[in-house]
């Protein structure tokens, strides 16, 4: 196994730890998952091919939900057009 993907299994570790801490921790905790996720993403990416780079995301957006639903919601949000 790569070191990427040891390095991805070890984020959704501590991505599942997170979840069971008190809830005031769960969005300092998404953003630093976040932050650490994205550049993991690339190498994971880089070394193994698009298609486990798409399951790692996919895993990601399985355990990080509610960030990318909130972001898909203020996506959708039409802007006001003044007339």
């Amino acid at each position: 196994m790569s070191p990427s993907l040891i390095a991805a299994c070890i984020w959704a570790v501590v991505a599942s730890v997170a979840a069971m801490l008190p809830q005031r921790t769960h969005w300092p905790a998404a953003f630093l998952l976040i932050a650490c996720g994205i550049p993991l993403i690339g190498w994971v990416t880089y070394q193994n091919g698009p298609y486990w780079g798409m399951i790692v995301l996919a895993a990601g957006v399985s355990i990080l939900r509610w960030p990318v639903i909130y972001l898909i919601r203020w996506l959708r949000r039409q802007p006001e057009r003044p007339e």
